[in-house]
């Protein structure tokens, strides 16, 4: 099968060196999680980066069913700690379990004004719209 665009790379070899050599500010792009179907159809966005203090609910792995809290986004292992995913050490400390992004869906968005911005950008309904027309079905 031959590569759909030309200015994307299928090398693994640059997939990899991309991955493993992204700055903290492209990991947070690749730490991006889907939105609930609620979220979806009030926002019309289908995923965004995850955020200290969103809600989010865990889809795959042993914790699999936990909704929670985001406590901690740990860019530099590419993991999400998460309040109600942790688990005890031998010496009896509690820790928390580091989580892909990507096996989780946001339930509850931590709204600032730089979120707000980012979903109005992402937002599918206006794609298509002139810059002066109002959207009349979105209402929050």
């Amino acid at each position: 099968m031959t590569k759909l665009n030309v200015n994307k790379t299928a090398s693994r070899r640059k997939q990899r060196k991309a991955h493993f050599g992204a700055s903290s500010v492209e990991r947070r792009v690749r730490m991006s999680a889907p939105l609930s179907k609620e979220l979806f159809q009030r926002h019309h966005v289908r995923s965004l980066p995850v955020r200290v203090e969103d809600e989010v609910r865990v889809l795959r792995g042993g914790f699999k069913g936990k909704e929670g809290k985001v406590v901690q986004c740990y860019r530099k292992k590419y993991v999400i700690h998460v309040e109600r995913c942790t688990r005890d050490k031998a010496n009896g400390q509690t820790i928390h379990v580091g989580i892909d992004a990507s096996n989780c869906e946001i339930t509850k968005i931590k709204m600032d004004k730089s979120r707000k911005n980012i979903l109005d950008r992402k937002n599918r309904t206006k794609i298509g719209q002139s810059k002066g027309e109002v959207a009349a079905n979105i209402v929050d």
